[in-house]
Parts: C-alpha cells; sequence; structure tokens
C-alpha cells in the first residue's frame, strides 16, 4: 500500500510553539522543539566539537551505503509500499497478519475497529521499552517464540485479546480506566511469561506506567465516560481545528497535545522539571550552547521518544481505517533511540571517547556484579540522564535527518516519490541499526551502548 497525500488536502496553517522566553515548559514539551534543540549537536558533530564522542563525518557515506542495501534488498523497485515507522508492523512478525485477523472479527463500524486498535497500540507501545537480551514471549497461540520488540507486541496483543486491560467482560478487546486499575506487577509478570530464568527488563517501571495510565484515562474530555485511549478519536475529529476536505484532516499538534497533556500522570516524577511542570523525557546536555546570561532552559534537549513513537504508530490505524491525513506530520523527528544511534556507532560515524568508555565498562561490570549476569559480550552502559546518553541521542536526531536526504538521493528517489522519514526509518535506519548489532555482537545483538532502562524510556 503506498502512503502517498492524495492531491486534493489543503495547505493548513499550524500553531506556533509556545515562545520559549515566555513559556519554556510549554516550549519544550511542543514537538518543534526537538528538532530545534537537536540541532546544535548535528553542527558541533559536523566540526567534531562533540564533548563524548569523535566524530568521522567521512564515514557517514558507509551508513547510507548499508541502510540504501538494506532497503533494497526487501522493498526494490516499488519503494511506495514501504509503511510508515509504527508499532502495526510488530504485531505482523512471522508474516501473519495479526491485525487482519483482529479486525475480520470485529463489528464492521469503521470508528469502534479504530477505537479498538487505538487502546490495543497505545498500551503496546507502552509496553516496548527495551526488553533486554534475556527475555522471549512463547506465543500462547502458535508456541513460537518472540524476542525484544515483537515479543512484547505478541505478549501485550496476546493479554489483550484475553481481556486483561479490559473491565468489561463482554467485550475482552478494549482498553479502560478501570482494566487497568486493576493490574499488578504479578498480572504482568504472568502476562509477560517472566521468571528468574526469563527475566525482562523494568517489569517494575512497566507496571506502574500502566496503572498509572489508569489515571490518566480519568480526564474524560481526551478519553471519553469510560476512559478508553481509543476514545481520542472521537476528540480529535470533533476539535475545532479539524476539517472535513475530501479527507478528514488533523493537526499533529493537536494530536501531539492529547497525548502529551492526556498522559502526563504516567511519567515518573524524576523526570526533568521547569518551573514546577515536568518535561517528561527531556534532559539538561552540558554541550549546549550557553551564555552566562542563558535560562535554566536553554540547557535542556527535548526527545519526547515514547510519545513520538506512540504518535507513529496511533497515526497508522487512523490513517488506514479512517482516512485521515495529518498536517504537519513533518514536525516529527527521527527517533532517538538505541538502534538508530547504535547505527551510526557500528558504522564509524561516532566513536565514544576514550575516558567515557572507560566509565562505561565500569558501569557494566558493576551492574553485571550486581545483578548477577554474566555475559560474553562487555558494552559501555550508562542511565539515561547521562550526559553521554543525552548526547548521543541529541545527534542522532540530526544523523536521521541527514541520513533520510542521502538515502533519498542515492536511490535517485525526488518529489513524491521519495521516502518520507518515517518510511526510512521502518525499513532503513531501525532495522539497519538492529541489523548491525547482530553483525557486531552477534551473542546478545545488544547496541554498542547499553542503556540501565527501568522501563519507562527506551
Amino acid at each position: 500500500m503506498s502512503f502517498a497525500i492524495p492531491p486534493t488536502i489543503p495547505k493548513v496553517a499550524l500553531p506556533k510553539a509556545p515562545d520559549p522566553h515566555v513559556d519554556p515548559a510549554g516550549y519544550l514539551r511542543s514537538i518543534g522543539a526537538v528538532r530545534e534543540r537537536c540541532k546544535p549537536m548535528l553542527e558541533k558533530a559536523r566540526k567534531n566539537q562533540l564533548h563524548h564522542f569523535n566524530v568521522d563525518m567521512d564515514n557517514f557515506k558507509n551508513t547510507t551505503k548499508f541502510v540504501v542495501s538494506i532497503i533494497k534488498r526487501d522493498f526494490a523497485p516499488d519503494y511506495g509500499t514501504i509503511p510508515p515507522h509504527g508499532r502495526w508492523q510488530h504485531f505482523n512478525v512471522g508474516g501473519r497478519d495479526r491485525i487482519a485477523e483482529l479486525l475480520a472479527s470485529w463489528p464492521s463500524d469503521p470508528s469502534e475497529r479504530c477505537r479498538r486498535l487505538l487502546d490495543l497500540f497505545l498500551v503496546s507501545v507502552l509496553l516496548d521499552a527495551g526488553a533486554g537480551t534475556s527475555w522471549s514471549y512463547k506465543s500462547t497461540e502458535s508456541g513460537k517464540i518472540y524476542r525484544r520488540s515483537e515479543g512484547l507486541a505478541i505478549a501485550s496483543l496476546e493479554m489483550f485479546k484475553s481481556g486483561a486491560f479490559s473491565s468489561n467482560s463482554s467485550q475482552p478487546h478494549q482498553v479502560d480506566g478501570e482494566g487497568l486499575r486493576n493490574l499488578t506487577v504479578d498480572v504482568m509478570r504472568k502476562g509477560l511469561q517472566v521468571t528468574e530464568e526469563n527475566p525482562i527488563a523494568g517489569l517494575e517501571g512497566r507496571t506502574e506506567l500502566l496503572t498509572k495510565l489508569s489515571e490518566a484515562m480519568m480526564n474524560h474530555t481526551y478519553f471519553g465516560a469510560d476512559g478508553r485511549p481509543g476514545n481520542m478519536l472521537d476528540f480529535l475529529i470533533s476539535h475545532p481545528t479539524s476539517q472535513a476536505s475530501s479527507v478528514p484532516i488533523i493537526l499533529l499538534p493537536t494530536l501531539w497535545g492529547v497525548l502529551m497533556d492526556g498522559l502526563a500522570p504516567i511519567w515518573p516524577s524524576s523526570r526533568t522539571a521547569i518551573d514546577g511542570t515536568a518535561l517528561g523525557d527531556a534532559w539538561p546536555l552540558s554541550s549546549m550552547p550557553t551564555s552566562p546570561t542563558s535560562a535554566p532552559w536553554e540547557t535542556i534537549v527535548p526527545f519526547h521518544k515514547l510519545t513520538q513513537w506512540l504518535c507513529y504508530s496511533l497515526m497508522q490505524p487512523m490513517t488506514k481505517l479512517m482516512s485521515i491525513h495529518f498536517a504537519g506530520a513533518e514536525l516529527m523527528t527521527g527517533l532517538p533511540e538505541y538502534r538508530n544511534g547504535g547505527l551510526f556507532i557500528d558504522t564509524g560515524v561516532l566513536e565514544l571517547k576514550t575516558e567515557d568508555a572507560k566509565n562505561g565498562i565500569e558501569n557494566f561490570k558493576l551492574n553485571s556484579e550486581q545483578s548477577g549476569k554474566k555475559t560474553v559480550e562487555v558494552v559501555p552502559m550508562f542511565k539515561p540522564d547521562d550526559d553521554v546518553i543525552v548526547e548521543w541521542r541529541a545527534v542522532t536526531v540530526g544523523f536521521l535527518d541527514l541520513l533520510l536526504e542521502e538515502v533519498n538521493a542515492t536511490l535517485g528517489l525526488q518529489g513524491s516519490e521519495a521516502l518520507s522519514l518515517p518510511q526510512m526509518l521502518e525499513a532503513g535506519s531501525w532495522k539497519g541499526g538492529r541489523e548491525m548489532a547482530e553483525i557486531s555482537r552477534p551473542n546478545t545483538q545488544c547496541p554498542p551502548i547499553a542503556i540501565l532502562s527501568d522501563g519507562t524510556v527506551f
């Protein structure tokens, strides 16, 4: 299926992001701030002036060549069939179209079908933080074993189908606030098949995220009287900024606002805050350009990775089932996570500086001792708020924009035929990062830098 935008869609004016000098928290929570705040790191990288990484831009052509080879291998010559990056594809691991099977079992009302997919996708994305290298999931339906993102997708799908997230026994295939409120660590442990021999990173963090989601569902403006994620569809379609053209048009910032404001209660309180407002996935970075008169917000780089992954994933069912066009989708960025970021390390563009590498290895060894896990592959390890990780993520956002330009140029794709950023993420960089990890570290397939996950960031 091609995802080209029909030519009849009118140009829509987008709202401006808040002025950071007046409302710094509002600005840093906006989608437009992510690319703007990451841009200085791309400029520094081009000059090899990052604090924690040596940069070899001559190797960027190797990254491009590798990503292009993967895209050609899997999709040539019909690049228009590449789906945008999103959770949908993970449910179809092994070539089985599980979403089509679900849809075939549901009533024909497109709005309700879309609501149910939004229910499923939101919960599944929130569970999609890195599972670690030891965890796997054996499908209760097929007996097949899956790992990592696909494993979490199948686990969340089978929990959804069993009614684990629904309080309505006559309608198990939904997610609602009351159903989420009943979740416990034991329920999640059983659902995800976690044992001492099959550990998952951040089980408690994931469970807490979903129980906090039950609180967020009490926002009836966004999620309706019965507190379902899928009810955001009705809010979005009836929003004053939405338009009925040849297809429904919803402003991307409107969807962004639902996710940032509506889901604000779920994020841990330990995250960065300004003027008492929690910023979510946004962190101070020492290498941001500042002056003696700089305000505190000027050191902070926002990523909102999980919210962006959610946004990409929720747009898919609304686009496919309701033919909704999202105006301003180009504001979204590449996802600053370890597959995309790892690609640039494993292809030789980035190299951790000696002192940082040494500290990271010490962290890894300490964590291995504390957890009692032995591993044959040792990589530097840091916490999500470490300056190394924040810089790595910031430069990854800029590099992904640059990579898209180079990939399209190499493939000779222009205008309406050019790959979008979500298509390149899906078919190239994320997959490429994973495949480079499999080549570089065949025993664990872990990224070149490990992140001590609490189950709520990556």
